[in-house]
């Protein structure tokens, strides 16, 4: 598959499941050089580590809850952690269900372009919804829940579908003074490089840690992530590659 913008992915097959593990080829495992000590202007952003999203949830991600480990030993690392959840209304414009006759990853047209219709998943107030009971946070400050605009899909941690609605969380971390940012979760070639290009986007330094992240390797897919975050700036890096 070919790098692919984040608009165009939304209208490929590569977008009809969120995760499992892979390995994109042709690109360095890591980028860092030496170790990395984050400092107080640094922050860990965990998104979408919820039972929605593990084996046994609505829309699992292959070996998701392996990276719960992974997270809760790197968050001894750092100051500043903020977690994201998927929180959708019951009846999402996201969900299949919502629309008669059309199956889970088909695709239809809303305002801000092609829609993957998707299993009802991340139910405001359900467990589906809930992080994930072993995940260990203690410090982490804030949660952002993205997703609960009932019209609306959202991906990215920083802005919802139609690339103008912003969640807030870049001022949060702008005022809080921090430039660096360390993405974790699920899935590493949608919500999380979503996540990572917008951060890029508006200005902070970027790192995914990637063997604390899984994604769908459909067709190619997180290849293209890959080359899309790479092309951006983003770096990549492993969880051992943190001090």
């Amino acid at each position: 598959m070919q790098s692919l913008s984040r608009r165009s992915v939304l209208k490929s097959s590569s977008t009809v499941a969120l995760c499992a593990l892979g390995v994109a080829t042709g690109l360095g495992s890591a980028w860092a050089a030496g170790k990395i000590k984050p400092a107080g202007s640094a922050a860990l952003i965990v998104v979408d580590v919820q039972n929605c999203f593990v084996e046994g949830g609505t829309l699992p991600v292959g070996k998701g809850a392996q990276v719960v480990p992974v997270i809760n030993k790197l968050a001894s690392a750092f100051e500043n952690i903020v977690v994201t959840q998927d929180w959708h209304t019951p009846g999402h414009a996201s969900f299949a269900t919502s629309y008669p006759g059309k199956k889970p990853f088909e695709t239809t047209k809303l305002s801000y372009g092609n829609q993957v219709l998707w299993p009802d998943h991340c139910v405001q107030g359900t467990d589906d919804a809930a992080l994930h009971k072993d995940l260990k946070l203690p410090t982490a400050q804030l949660i952002i829940r993205k997703g609960f605009h009932k019209d609306m899909d959202s991906y990215s941690a920083f802005e919802e579908a139609n690339h103008k609605t912003a969640t807030g969380l870049a001022g949060y971390l702008k005022q809080r003074g921090i430039k660096t940012v360390f993405v974790t979760g699920l899935a590493t070639d949608f919500c999380v490089a979503w996540t990572a290009m917008d951060a890029r986007k508006l200005g902070f330094e970027v790192y995914v840690i990637e063997d604390a992240t899984r994604a769908i390797d459909l067709n190619g897919s997180l290849a293209a992530a890959w080359q899309q975050m790479a092309a951006k700036g983003v770096k990549r890096i492993q969880s051992a590659d943190i001090a």
